[in-house]
């Protein structure tokens, strides 16, 4: 009883290479326009997701708190399309910086960003209605194409 042996044999096999004829997929337009409020206490991924949507053609106000953003929209004259948020901030976290938001203006989009999964914030956003999620760490693309989706309803 010293176990089982085992011999596959596979025919040999050479096939012509067949050129594909298919087309290579156009990449997605992730451009856009509209006024973005982007609040994420993280300096660097703030910057970037600023720098990104820019880039893009998008204008990008920065906040670094829940309270910030607040003055901001008291502030602005013009209005935003879109508010980005961070869940979890010192202070006011991202919940309660939707709530203050669509208190006032409840036509603004919301994506909220968190290196924690969605499920654990799941209870506490369902609320809001139609939000947008975006896991940290993002990449541009993955950030443009949330943004780009959130902008079109």
């Amino acid at each position: 009883d010293g176990g089982a042996l085992f011999s596959i044999y596979l025919p040999a096999y050479a096939e012509e290479l067949v050129e594909s004829r298919a087309p290579v997929p156009s990449r997605a337009d992730l451009t856009g326009e509209g006024s973005i409020l982007l609040v994420e206490d993280e300096d660097p991924v703030r910057m970037f997701g600023a720098r990104a949507l820019r880039s893009k053609g998008y204008r990008v106000t920065e906040a670094r708190t829940g309270q910030a953003a607040l003055a901001l929209l008291d502030q602005q004259d013009e209005p935003f399309d879109l508010l980005i948020t961070d869940v979890v901030m010192p202070e006011m976290d991202g919940p309660a910086l939707i709530e203050h938001v669509r208190g006032t203006r409840p036509e603004i989009r919301v994506i909220c960003i968190s290196g924690y999964a969605e499920s654990t914030f799941r209870d506490k956003l369902s609320e809001f209605g139609d939000l947008h999620f975006l896991a940290k760490p993002f990449t541009l693309q993955q950030l443009a194409t949330t943004v780009k989706e959130a902008m079109a309803g």
